[in-house]
Order: structure tokens, then C-alpha cells, then sequence
């Protein structure tokens, strides 16, 4: 990291998004809030600084990252729209929905965005801190989830810090994020049809049985707390740090009142503190799957595989 081994946290006020955006017009990595979780930015026109995300992450060079523009107009000059994609990016853009279409043949971005695939996945983000980044830069940003592969998607500065310390140059901390899961992930096809490739905050009633790695998120092993983890728990077994949901209580709790969205918001905080726990497994309470309860379930799936 040219030489630096401190990551700087600067609250996301003017000052702070105006240093942010200076880092990277230099290539350089800046954990950004969005309304999902947080994301590790670089200029995505940059083989160099997108190289700097996989290496900061560990990440497989196979796995695509998401494109994150200001709006349709400029994620148009990187995808084919078809009717079907601009309908979807006008009903919820800005919002917490990537659409994975067809990469243009003159998009200036870096090869390893796209992982060698014929597509691109664009999101424009509504957090008011991001927003207000793209607005400054001339450039789009690559940016996926803030954390080493494998572990535990950021919800916060602090969660950044917990296994980015020293990799990347700034965190611009704007508080926690709200939605608090990944963004809803489709696939516009050719044939107009939309399929889902990775669910989330927003439900279109379209699941998918993708095969093979076509947009972040859906490699089988994921968002790993580092423990064993079972799910579907009634109560805590010997050794075990129970995260509970509704009516099973546990050390802590997703949402005690069955609330869906509470319980997404609370996800990655409370795989955080069950990592921390000195308890060397973790249980689960069931978490209905429906709405954001598919979310939260894939997410949990992927965290015990």
C-alpha cells in the first residue's frame, strides 16, 4: 500500500467525499457507505485500481464486480438497454437493484470488472454520501462489498476496519447502512425476460437457477463468520453463540418483534458479534423466507456452506 499501513476514517461530510473523490481520480481505495452495505471503490476505468480491489479483498479474479453509476445516462454509455433494462433502472434507481446486461463493445472500463463475461452489472445507489461521490467524479466505480472474500459484509466503519486495516487508504464513515443486505441482482436476457440471480432488498417475483458465476454474490461458500454455523435453531446447543429472530431469544437478537427489515438491517452486525464471541459455534433461528427473508436466508446459507 505505497509504503502507508493506517487507514484513515473521515466522516462522509463535504470535506470528507472531497478527499474521497482525490484518492480515487489517483487510483487509489476508499470504503464508501451505500444503502446496502459498505463498498470498496475504485475507479473502474482502471485495469490498475480495480487490480487493487482483488488484491485488497483476496478476491477470485473470476468474480465480476458491480459498476456503481450516477444514473441510466451514464450506465448507458457501458450497456445495451433494451426497453425491459430502462424500465427496471426508472422504477428503482436509485435504489438497491443491479441489473447484469449487455457490456458495449466501446465501454471504457477495466477488463477485470467484467471477469472476461460478455455482460456488466450496473447499480446506481441512493445513499446520499455515494450519490454525492459519483456527482464529483468523471469516471464510474467499481465497488464491491468493503471486507476480505469470504468474511462478513460491512454494515459499518468499524466493520470495514475489522479485516481491511491497513490495505486500504480511507473508510468514509456516514454511520450504518440501512437496508443492511446486498442489492437485488438481476439478469435482463436477450428475450426480454428477467431473471434473478442473487436476491435482495427489492422483490420482483423472478427467481433464477443461474449456472456458473455471472454476477457478485453467488459463489456457494460466502459472507463466512469463521465458525461453524447451523441454522434453523430453536435454542443454543453447548458452545454455541445463538443469533435469535421473533420468538427465540438467543445472545442477540435479528428482530424480536419479526420484523423482516429490522432483521435484514441487523444481519451482518450480529454475524460480527458472533464472530467475536468467544463461543467456537453459532446458531440460527429461523428467519421465514419471504420478502427480504430470502435475502437474509441465502445470505445465511452461504455463511454455513
Amino acid at each position: 500500500m505505497s509504503g502507508k499501513n493506517v487507514t484513515e476514517v473521515r466522516l462522509a461530510d463535504a470535506e470528507g467525499i472531497a478527499k474521497a473523490a482525490r484518492i480515487l481520480e489517483s487510483g487509489g481505495l476508499v470504503a464508501v457507505p451505500t444503502e446496502t452495505v459498505y463498498g470498496l471503490a475504485a475507479r473502474a476505468d482502471s485495469a490498475e485500481a480495480v487490480a487493487r480491489i482483488y488484491a485488497a479483498k483476496g478476491r477470485p479474479d473470476f468474480n465480476p464486480l458491480i459498476v456503481h453509476v450516477a444514473g441510466v445516462e451514464q450506465a448507458a454509455e457501458y450497456a445495451e438497454f433494451s426497453p425491459e433494462a430502462r424500465a427496471l433502472a426508472e422504477a428503482h434507481w436509485p435504489g438497491p437493484l443491479t441489473l447484469v446486461l449487455p457490456r458495449r463493445a466501446d465501454a471504457a472500463l477495466a477488463e477485470a470488472v467484467t471477469a472476461g463475461l460478455p455482460t456488466i452489472a450496473l447499480r446506481a445507489p441512493a445513499h446520499p454520501v455515494m450519490q454525492a461521490l459519483l456527482e464529483r467524479l468523471d469516471f464510474p466505480l467499481a465497488a464491491p462489498s468493503a471486507n476480505r472474500s469470504g468474511f462478513i459484509s460491512p454494515t459499518s466503519a468499524e466493520h470495514v476496519l475489522a479485516s481491511l486495516e491497513g490495505r486500504i487508504e480511507m473508510v468514509l464513515d456516514a454511520g450504518p447502512t440501512s437496508a443492511g443486505v446486498e442489492s437485488t441482482i438481476v439478469a435482463v436476457r436477450a428475450d426480454g425476460s428477467v431473471e434473478e440471480l442473487r436476491p435482495g432488498p427489492i422483490q420482483l417475483g423472478t427467481r433464477g437457477g443461474s449456472l456458473g458465476i455471472e454476477a457478485p454474490g453467488q459463489l456457494a461458500s460466502h459472507y463466512a463468520p469463521g465458525k461453524p454455523l447451523r441454522l434453523n435453531a430453536l435454542a443454543a446447543e453447548a458452545g454455541e453463540f445463538l443469533i435469535g429472530f421473533g420468538a427465540v431469544a438467543g445472545d442477540c437478537t435479528l428482530s424480536a418483534s419479526d420484523d423482516l427489515g429490522e432483521a435484514a438491517s441487523r444481519l451482518y452486525a450480529a454475524l460480527h458479534e458472533a464472530a467475536r464471541a468467544p463461543h467456537p459455534r453459532i446458531a440460527v433461528a429461523t428467519v421465514p423466507d419471504e420478502g427480504v427473508g430470502r435475502a437474509i436466508n441465502d445470505r445465511l446459507r452461504r455463511a454455513a456452506a
